[in-house]
């Protein structure tokens, strides 16, 4: 790879390991950034309020965050997102939740799109891509009548949560579809909340067999509104070097990364 590599974000998870807190993301994410975006992943820790850290929106200043970032990747991860950021009902009693991780994506969204930064978010990231532009979320999907259960299941290896488990339908002549020249594809699914109201700024790219919005894009070359943000429900990131489809995004996610460095350069 050049050594004049364009830098991308990526949000961090707290996580807790035995009396102490973490500021980490999956290597399986870095990974996918480095070699399928040909990018620079620079791990970004969580803002909020923590055990042994102050609430560090009181000293980064999210603009110059951005501004120095050629694009922002959101990873997936086991928490949800906290339900008084759309105006949810509360999680139940042991929903696992990451407040300093909301606290950093939701004003990094907001931030990229004012800066017109690059950005492809999975899973969880996808999720935090609609509450931040205003969107809500199902906190169970599978509780919902008329969908699937799109949680992995926990009786298999690492592999077989991977595997592909449903279909995704492309929206015909939408962006992805254009792209990635499928008009279905096979996907994996580990995830429990799910898009309930879709933001106004975002369209719909794909959706699942059962209705499930499981991709979204806001795609704008307007010199004033540049805009490329893509998002998907599934983890391309897992064997993004094989998958066909998760090779064309990280690919097109690293162009766009590129193309933000070089307007930077000018």
């Amino acid at each position: 790879m050049s050594k004049n590599l364009p830098v991308v974000g990526i949000a961090c998870d707290v996580i807790k390991n035995g009396l102490h807190q973490f500021h980490g993301a999956g290597e399986k994410y870095i990974n996918a950034v480095a070699h399928g975006a040909s990018a620079m992943p620079i791990l970004l820790p969580a803002f909020g309020e923590g055990t042994d850290i102050r609430d560090l929106n009181s000293l980064y200043d999210v603009k110059n965050i951005i501004s120095r970032l050629d694009g922002l990747f959101l990873t997936g991860s086991p928490s949800n997102i906290q339900p008084h950021h759309f105006s949810g009902p509360t999680h139940e009693l042991g929903t696992l939740e990451d407040p300093q991780r909301d606290s950093l994506t939701l004003a990094l969204i907001e931030e990229c799109v004012a800066q017109s930064v690059p950005i492809l978010a999975v899973c969880r990231g996808f999720q935090e891509l609609n509450v931040a532009l205003g969107g809500t979320l199902h906190a169970k999907v599978h509780d919902l009548d008329g969908f699937m259960d799109h949680r992995e299941d926990s009786t298999k290896d690492r592999d077989g949560q991977y595997d592909p488990s449903h279909l995704v339908h492309f929206s015909d002549g939408g962006y992805l579809h254009s792209m990635i020249g499928e008009k279905t594809w096979p996907v994996n699914s580990l995830h429990s909340q799910g898009i309930n109201q879709l933001s106004d700024q975002l369209v719909i790219e794909a959706i699942a067999d059962d209705g499930l919005i499981e991709a979204v894009s806001c795609i704008s070359t307007e010199p004033n509104k540049r805009c490329w943000i893509v998002g998907v429900q599934w983890h391309p990131e897992w064997k993004f070097d094989t998958n066909k489809v998760s090779t064309i995004l990280f690919q097109e996610f690293g162009e766009q990364v590129r193309q933000a460095a070089d307007k930077k350069a000018l």
